[in-house]
């Protein structure tokens, strides 16, 4: 395994990879992705069996530019009102955190949808991953670059440390700028639906389009899967992690050996403010963002997890973050980890 920060010679090196049918980790605005030929089977069977990843969960196909997405999708299936809406969202969401789900046309394999008749679209706003793509003169399906539903890597060596040897290359270009994956969006029904909250905040969205419907986090069956990320318990520590609202929180006493994690330091102090004095001390203590800041808190999210799941601990209190903007995917991405607390 190559593991090389990012630089012309190793993104040549690493589009050289993917035509060849190799797997290639590399950095995006969200999380690390782990990449192969979307239009290669074989290669797209090596995610699914690098990730432990269940072949009904599709994967995400990235582009190098809007020009390209007639590439991977079929818009002869598209009515000309969703093209114009599909052409707003890309002019004003791209490149950036936001994947809009599409037919797929028929160089895309089976294997890299689950079956669907339909493909999860995006174009990351990172220049390495941009790059990359284009030197390898294709479109990468890449799902985030860790075994499947443990904690998402938004660096080089999260990556490393979870697939080790088990693929051909990772570019290390640093930690990813947004620290949650891509929004996923669904425009071939009747009303547009967001799949899984993310990046780009569904505020965000209906000022530009109108009203779209919410995801329903863990609610539907397997057979019900459109997107990744769609799976109930997902994202998960191997630590036990419990979410709790902010008042109960605060209430939650000291407790050896478990961590706590606060979205803010008002609700941290808070918290220190109600506890006695004769109290073990907690394991850790970490804040998402002192002042609340809702991008500072998205992209320390995995970050402070992975930290805190490093250091042998019970268990990890989680504090769920205001339901407004980035918190939805931050609230999102806990709850899917999480445990019932009993």
């Amino acid at each position: 395994m190559k593991f090389l920060t990012v630089t012309q010679e190793s993104l040549e090196m690493g589009a050289k990879i993917l035509k060849e049918g190799g797997l290639v980790a590399f950095p995006t605005e969200t999380v690390y992705g782990l990449g192969a030929d979307a239009f290669n089977p074989s290669a797209l069977a090596k995610i699914f069996d690098v990730k432990k990843r269940p072949h009904f969960d599709p994967l995400i196909i990235h582009i190098a530019s809007i020009d390209s997405l007639e590439n991977v999708a079929d818009f002869s299936q598209i009515k000309k009102e969703t093209q114009k809406t599909i052409f707003l969202l890309a002019e004003n969401f791209w490149p950036g955190p936001l994947s809009i789900v599409l037919p797929k046309n028929d160089r895309i394999p089976g294997i890299a949808t689950a079956g669907l008749s339909t493909a999860a679209i995006r174009f990351p706003d990172n220049e390495a991953a941009q790059k990359l793509i284009s030197l390898s003169q294709t479109a990468i399906a890449a799902p985030s670059a860790n075994i499947f539903g443990s904690l998402s890597p938004t660096r080089a060596e999260h990556v490393r440390d979870n697939l080790g040897e088990k693929i051909d290359m990772i570019l290390d270009g640093g930690p990813a700028r947004i620290g949650v994956e891509s929004t996923v969006l669904d425009i071939t029904g009747d009303k547009i639906k967001i799949l899984r909250p993310g990046g780009t905040p569904r505020e965000a969205i209906e000022r530009l389009i109108g009203p779209v419907e919410g995801s329903e986090t863990g609610e539907h069956g397997l057979d019900k899967i459109s997107s990744p990320g769609q799976l109930k318990n997902h994202y998960a520590p191997k630590t036990p992690l419990y979410v709790l609202k902010s008042d109960d929180i605060i209430r939650r006493p000291f407790e050896d050996g478990a961590a706590f994690l606060f979205f803010d330091g008002l609700t941290r102090d808070a918290w220190r403010d109600a506890q006695t004095k004769t109290q073990m001390l907690p394991a850790a203590v970490k804040v998402l963002s002192e002042s609340g800041q809702m991008s500072e808190a998205a992209s320390c999210l995995f970050e402070t997890l992975h930290e805190l799941d490093s250091l042998n601990i019970s268990c990890i209190y989680a504090q769920e973050a205001p339901q407004t903007g980035l918190g939805e995917a931050i609230n999102d991405r806990l709850m899917r980890g999480a445990e019932k607390l009993v």
